[in-house]
This record gives C-alpha cells, structure tokens and sequence, in this order.
C-alpha cells in the first residue's frame, strides 16, 4: 500500500509462483469429510476436496476396489470394493487399510471417479500408514511391481512420451546424469550448452575484464535487484489442481525506502528556510551518504522551519515533509523522487474500451464546508514593556504578562571530539586544507588568501528571531590572523556581506579583535595577548520570533503557489561580547566581559548562513561551539544620575538573561518574575526596561460568505462549520490560522469524492504503464453523475500472472474535501477562550483586515500623576491609538475599560496606582474600524 505523500513500505509485490504434477481435469485441496467407520485391521485416513476443472466443487461417486493382500504387518485383506460419496463442497473421507509395502508387491486401489456426464477417470492409490492423508500423498502411477496387473493404452503412451529418442528435436526436463561427459559444438545462442573449454576460456581475464574471483577485486559500478527482499518466501499447500498439486510461495519485496528506515536519524538541528527538495536530499544523505541519485528531487517549496525526531523513520518525516507541500516522493532504484501530485494524469472514462464498471466502486459524501476555524500553536501576542525602578535592594521584579517560551533545545553543541567535522552540522571549505580537529579542538592553520574561500559554516540557516545566543567558543591565537570568527552572513561568506561579527586583523605576532556590523569594523578593536584565550559571544533580540510564515497547499494552490509564506519584517538588537581569560589569573574567568558592541539593525535580514569561521589567513583554534534559544526578553538598565522619571536621553546597557555561569546578570526564574543575580542587584534608581512578547493561542476563523448567504434559508443561517486543530504544517501564528482556514476553503465547498478502481496491468487508465501514488486521476463517468478530478492515494498490486507478468491494480484515490491531501490535524483538541478568538474575517479580509502592530510603543516619562506616551508610528488618517486598561473589548461602542483615544503619535494618560498596564492598538476609519492584530502592552512599576 502506499500514502500520496510517500510510499511507506515501497511498492509492495506478491508473485505467485505455482507447481504442478500429475493428475488431471478437477482440482482438490485439503478439506475433512465424515470418516468411514474403520473395523478390523488399522486404516488411514484419506481426506481431501475434489473440484472440477472449472474450480466449482464437484459431487458424485468414486468407486473403489482392490486385490486381496496382506498388508506389511501381517494382516490380511480379502478384495473387495466400496463406493464413497463426495461431500458437501466436494469433500471426500475414506477409510483404507495401508498397502504401502504390502504382498504381493504392487498392489493398488484402483479408483474410478464418477462425477458427471462424461467425468470419468481412474486412479491408482497406495495408502500409508499415516493418517489422514490428502491425494498427493496416494496417487501412484501403476507399472511396476505385478506384472500381472493390466494397463491401459494410454499408460503405456505415458510412459513412451517421457523417454528420450534416437532422433527429433525433444525437450528434457529434469536433471540426467551422464557417465562420461558428452562432447558439445561451441554455442552460437543464447540458451546453447557450453563445454569446458569454451567456459576456461570466456573467464581467462577474471580480475581484469568483466568478472571477479571470489577473494579480492574491485567491482566497477552498482549490482541492481529489481527490489528488496525484507522477508523470507512464504510456503503454502493450495490443494490438488488438474496436473497435480498445487503450492504458492509468497515473496515480499520493498522498495529501497527499506533501506532508509533500516538507518536511525542522526540528532541534528531543525531545517530553516531550506526547500522541500533540499531537505529530503538531506535526510537521505545523512542515512546512506552519495547512495541516491536526486536529479529528480524538486524543490517544489520552502519550509519555514522544520524538526527531525530521530526516534522516527525516515519515510514519516520524508512523508510529512512532503505533504508540506503537497507532494509526493518515492525511493526506487537507487533514486529519490520528489515532485507536486498530479504531475501525471491519467483518466478513468466510461466512454473508454478498457473501462472496467464493475472495478470502479465511488461514494461521494456531503462534506461542504463554509466556515473553518483552525487553532494552532501558542504564539507570541502581546507586544509589552514593563519599566521598574531599582531601589538598591530588590533582585526580583514581576513581570506583568507570562513570556512567550521558545524552544530552547541546542542548534549546535559541538565539543570537537573528532576525528573530523560532523556532516550533519557543518558545510566545510577548504582548499587549501587548513581546517583539522585536533585534541577536542578546531584548529585553523592558514587559509588562501582569499576572504571566502576557507570557511566552516553552519549547515542550517539561522533564523534571525527571538532571542540567540551564540558562543562561538574559546579561541586561543598561535599567530597574527585576518579573517571572521561568529559571523552571521545575509548573503555569499565574505566580510562585506557579513551582517555581524568578530573581524581578525594582523597586529605584529598578535590580532585586534574588532566588530564587524553590516560589512564594516565598528567600535573599538582589542589587541590580543600571546597565552590568552577569547571568549566570544553574540546575542540576537527580536520581537519578532518568526521571521517567515508557514505555507499551506490546496487544489486551488498548489506547490510553488501557496498561500502564506510572506517574510516577517523586524528590527534586531545585536550585542557582541569578548572576554579576554588569562590562564594565570583564575579572577578573568569571572571578570565581566567587554561589550563590543550593543545596537540595532533596522529591518535586518530573516535568515542568515553562520560562518564559525571565515578564514582569510588564520591561526588559531576553537575549544567548543553553542548556539541556542534563550529567555525571550531584552532587559536594559540605566542608572539615571537625576531622577528615575525622565527615560528620554538615557543611556541603557542591555543585561543579558540566561544561567550565571554563561556571564549573565539575571534569568527569568519562572513565568512571571526577573531575578537578578545578588552580584548585579540593581543600584537605587536604576532604571529597568524588559521588552519581551506576551503568550496566548493561535487561532482563527475565515468564511467564505458567498457560500453561506447562498445556503440561508429561514432559520438556517447558511453556515457549515468545522474546527480543526493544524498539526503539518504547523499554524504558529494567527496569520498562519488564517492561511491554513483559506486552503481548507479553497477546496470545501464542492463535491466530496473518493473511490477505488481495479483493472489488469494491460487495462490501465490512459495506457499507462505503471500509476503510483501522487498521480492525479480525471474521472469522467457520466452514468453515475461522476466527473471530478481527485489524486491517487494508495495503490495495491496482486501479481496474479507472473508468468506473463501481469498484475491487478487496486487505486483508492480523493480529492482534497474528502481526505485532506496537504493539511494534516492533530490527534488531540485544544480549547480557546472565547475572549481569545479573534475576529471572524471573510476570505476576501485574510491578509489585509488588519493594521500595523504598535512594536515600538513605549514610555518617554513618568509621574506620580501620569505617563507619557510615544506609540512610535503616526497614526492613520481619521483614525487614531485606542487605550484600554485590558486587552479586549476593542471597538469604539464599548467604553468600559476604554482609557482614550488618540490622534497623534505622542500622548499622555492618567496613572492611577504603583502599577499600571496600558494596553493600545490602531485603529482607523472603516466601519466597523479595523484594529491592529495584537496589543502593545506597557506596564510601569514605579513608586509614586
């Protein structure tokens, strides 16, 4: 069977291999009748079913007679005859005294079969002395033994045919065995004998020409099997046919999927920004490096992000990345295959000679659907910046809103144990083999020259949201070097292009160490000491935790067309420490690092290539290298030398958040608190901003409301609704509801089908000749109201004339309304507040309903009477910054917790308590008005 996505156990084949010998005209298999009733000496047992040659059951007499004999123990047997009925569905039960080595020699049970007008035919038995026993185990062929027994014409023609003449072209079968060996000409066919000299002579250049010794060689190129066999043969007795018995042995082949599931998945990093194509090579690669050839893998599109369980297979994620972006792959002949389903059509026509009626078997189910709604993931909502003020005395502040918790699992945990650079993390070039690792070390002894050239990059993009940390690592200097350490690249591995980074340049026998910003040395320069060793470190902050959209696929938008997929525009506050250690002086290993730079990159790139190292000409080596996620918040401080109430024109230092051991002065201890550490207790007057974004569930609800207002009838208000829970692609934003709701749409409001057809191999739609899964089918079957196109999903095939290599084709195929193809739930529900849902938008608002975030709101001032405010845009036209002491209620008929409206980007609002949290969006002036998409909260805790 196989998946749309994927072929999970290959293409799986039976062939039927079938043996026959003597016997004729009816078929028998092992079947129990009622026994005959045994007396005198011990009987056997004969029981089997007869069929007619047509495979029906027969009925009828069998008349048995027999010589007298006395039977190998002793007793004897007057003659004698017994007539025996078939059974129910040909089932025959005979009792028989054993003749097997009975006096005199050669004594049969002579069987006459009647079964029908003109179905006569006799048998000659010899019983065992087990019991029961089927047909085959009786049935002799007279000759031998008595010489008085007759035979009959024809078994004296039997015996003729099977005996080899003096002249004419015969056929022998069997194995014959010669006393001496017969002289052969030199074969000119394909299926000549050859004689020894011949064959001496054909391998002569073994080792050398096209065959190998059985020690030793080197074979040039692959040795193909049409398939892998993952079980042993199955044997299985069918009964007895009309030559004889008959047995089928059942072989299970796979396709070379088998051999990628056999190999566990290494532990790698997610995929980001990588194309479907690109990641499937990659999986491949990992498990059987160079082993498939990819020439068919499209890229068919992009996953936003994309995790690997190695506790799974390779066919679940290879499938699941497929239908990411609906499509389908194969693994076959040593070859991946990756395209969009429905790159081959074919057609199931009533109108067509081949068209099989009765292999055709379709339901179409009412399933239309006008109003989805789709919950994914927690998200990150609320923009919010809590400001408090430090009294010289409290380590733990409170946090007015729980922070949005990213994964934090490592990117990259690399310790250097060797031999060499692992594969499934670092891209490695290097042409002029600088590069080693060395006792738990990365060492870089040189370069080209050339800025570039000689790099050791992360083989993942690294998404440039949220919070990172990258430690580059503990890099120790045996010479002068030019080159790049942790640099982060928007575009090609060169300085100019290099959005972040710690730039090397010669300084005697020594370096400066200098930031490197947007192609450009920034900041002061730090000249290194011989023995030292440099801990560099860079953190990302950004408000915006995904910087891409996940893509989702329908009939209506398929591969390389889907909806979603838009980049996430956001700003990066980038900071870059060093810490200089001395090996002499146990103190530096806890000195405070030296900040080299703290700023922010206006509309920064989404997704940047990370160089460990861009080496120009460089000496030195690594000791280890992390990158992860972190708390997401930006926590900066400013001791105010006046007052506490002005935050304009003050000079903040941003705190890094994370364990005290990595140089970090606070955490986040749990959801809602900030604890610094007792050694960076916050000075009195300390000013404290932490700029962090809030949590909630992901969710939405589109309508197609054409549909609806065309099904409202009376009381029925035209709505046809379901709630899905996203499960692949994942929906981790509220945008990413939005788009999975439209695909959903896009092909709900049709017809619902599904089918399956069965025909031969030589009677496939369209004359293929062969159909997999991904395939798209055109059914045009007028008689039954049927005409839809739908894709193939599973295909089954029963190899019932191997000899002639003909098969059964069983397709399921659907359309996307009755088995969703590209879009996969969750196995579990999810509950949303109703407080959280958003507003309920049409397919027409999706992408455009909602206004700008307000992401760089904050606080310019505080009194004890009020807070300035700056929303950091200017307002639409007739439109304005709604406040609110909650977030909900948003509209301009509820005033309830309504603070203000404003029409300028500069405004103040009363305070009324210590603590104090404004909630605020844009709105404008549609009817109903139309808002932002999340709040920007503002908490301030301050003394009044």
């Amino acid at each position: 069977m196989f998946d749309a996505g994927r072929r999970p156990n290959g293409r799986l084949f039976y062939w039927v291999l079938t043996v026959m010998i003597a016997a004729s005209g009816f078929q028998l298999s092992a079947f129990g009748a009622e026994p005959v009733p045994q007396s005198g000496p011990a009987t056997s047992t004969v029981s089997d079913t007869v069929y007619l040659a047509n495979g029906a059951t027969a009925s009828g007499t069998l008349i048995i007679t027999w010589p007298a004999f006395v039977t190998a123990s002793g007793a004897a047997v007057a003659g004698g005859a017994t007539n025996v009925t078939l059974g129910t569905n040909g089932a025959l039960s005979v009792a028989l005294v054993p003749n097997v080595g009975a006096t005199p020699a050669g004594v049969y049970y002579t069987v006459i079969y009647q079964i029908g007008p003109g179905e006569v035919k006799t048998e000659y038995w010899v019983v065992p002395t087990t019991s029961p026993v089927n047909l085959a185990g009786v049935i002799t062929t007279p000759g031998s033994g008595t010489a008085a027994q007759p035979v009959s014409m024809q078994y004296v023609n039997t015996q003729l045919a099977g005996v080899v003449h003096l002249t004419g072209a015969e056929t022998i079968t069997g194995a014959k065995v010669f006393s001496i060996s017969p002289n052969v000409p030199t074969p000119t066919n394909t299926g000549d004998v050859a004689s020894k000299g011949y064959v001496d002579q054909s391998v002569s250049t073994v080792g050398g020409g096209t065959f190998l010794p059985t020690a030793g060689g080197t074979m040039l190129g692959p040795i193909t099997l049409p398939s892998n066999l993952t079980q042993a043969p199955q044997f299985e007795y069918l009964g007895w046919g009309e030559q004889g018995a008959v047995y089928r042995y059942g072989l299970i082949a796979e396709s070379d999927e088998v051999l990628l599931d056999q190999k566990a998945l290494p532990d790698r990093a997610p995929f980001v920004d990588r194309s479907i194509g690109g990641a499937l090579t990659q999986l491949a690669q990992d498990l059987l490096p160079g082993l498939f050839n990819t020439s068919a893998v499209q890229n068919v599109d992009t996953l936003a992000e994309y995790a690997v369980n190695p506790q799974k297979k390779f066919s679940y994620h290879a499938a699941e990345i497929a239908l990411t972006a609906r499509a389908s792959y194969r693994a076959m002949n040593e070859a991946l295959v990756l395209a969009p389903v429905g790159a081959a059509t074919y057609a199931i026509n009533e109108s067509e000679a081949n068209f099989s009626q009765l292999g055709l078997k379709l339901a179409c189910p009412k399933m239309l659907v006008n109003d989805v709604t789709v919950i994914g993931l927690l998200e990150p909502q609320a923009y919010v910046r809590d400001y408090f003020v430090g009294d010289g005395l409290s380590v733990r502040f409170y946090l007015s809103h729980p922070p949005f918790q990213q994964s934090k699992p490592a990117l990259i945990d690399e310790e250097y144990v060797g031999p060499g650079l692992d594969a499934t993390t670092w891209v490695v070039n290097d042409p002029s083999s600088a590069v080693s690792v060395v006792s738990q070390t990365l060492q870089v002894a040189g370069g080209t020259g050339d800025d570039g050239q000689t790099s050791v990059a992360f083989i993942e993009q690294i998404e440039m949201g949220g919070t990172l940390e990258l430690q580059h690592g503990d890099v120790s200097f045996t010479g002068s070097s030019t080159g790049v350490v942790g640099g982060l690249y928007a575009g090609a591995i060169s300085a100019a292009s290099c959005l972040a980074g710690f730039q090397l340049t010669p300084s005697g026998s020594g370096s400066y160490i200098q930031a490197l910003i947007n192609g450009m040395p920034t900041g002061s320069a730090v000249a290194t000491t011989a023995g030292h060793r440099y801990v560099l470190t860079t953190y990302i902050y950004s408000m915006e935790v995904y910087r891409s959209e996940e893509t989702y696929h329908s009939s209506v938008h398929p591969a390389g067309s889907g909806l979603g997929g838009a980049a996430v525009a956001a700003d990066l506050r980038l900071v870059l420490e060093l810490q200089d250690v001395d090996p002499s002086n146990p103190a530096t290993l806890v000195a405070a690092a030296t900040v080299l730079f703290d700023g922010v990159i206006a509309n920064a790139p989404g997704f940047c290539t990370y160089a460990l190292v861009n080496a120009t000409s460089m000496q030195c080596s690594i000791a280890y290298t992390y990158v992860t996620h972190i708390s997401l918040a930006e926590v900066r401080t400013a001791l105010s030398e006046t007052t506490y109430n002005t935050l304009a024109d003050v000079s903040f230092t941003t705190q890094i958040v994370g364990s005290l051991s990595d140089g970090a002065e606070c955490e986040i201890a749990s959801s809602t608190t900030l604890d610094f550490y007792p050694a960076y207790v916050p000075a009195l007057n300390t000013l404290i901003v932490v700029s962090y974004r809030g949590s909630g569930r992901a969710a939405a609800e589109v309508v197609n409301s054409a549909s609806v207002d065309a099904l409202q009838s009376g009381a029925d208000n035209g709505a046809r609704g379901i709630v899905r829970v996203m499960k692949t692609p994942s929906a981790r934003t509220q945008a990413d509801c939005e788009n999975a709701a439209l695909a959903i749409l896009d092909d709900a409001t049709g017809l619902a089908w599904l089918g399956t057809y069965e025909t031969w191999s030589d009677f496939l739609p369209s004359a293929a000749s062969d159909i997999f899964p991904g395939d798209a089918v055109t059914v045009n079957v007028p008689s039954r109201n049927a005409v839809f196109s739908a894709i193939v999903r599973t295909v089954s095939i029963e190899v019932a004339d191997p000899a002639d290599d003909r098969g059964i084709y069983t397709m399921e195929f659907a359309n996307d309304l009755a088995v969703p193809l590209a879009l996969q739930d969750a196995s579990s529900a999810t509950t949303v507040s109703l407080q959280d849902m958003p507003v309920q938008l049409s397919t027409s608002q999706v992408g455009s309903y909602y206004l700008a975030n307000l992401t760089e709101a904050q606080i310019t001032a505080v009194s004890s009477t009020t807070v300035s405010v700056d929303a950091g845009v200017i307002p639409p036209t007739l439109g304005g910054v709604e406040v609110r002491l909650h977030d909900y209620g948003w509209g301009v008929a509820n005033d309830r917790n309504l603070l203000g409206r404003f029409s300028t980007q500069t405004f103040s609002l009363a305070r009324l308590a210590r603590t104090q949290t404004y909630f605020m969006r844009l709105y404008d002036n549609s009817s109903p008005p139309r808002y932002s998409r999340y709040a920007a909260a503002l908490h301030v805790d301050y003394p009044l």
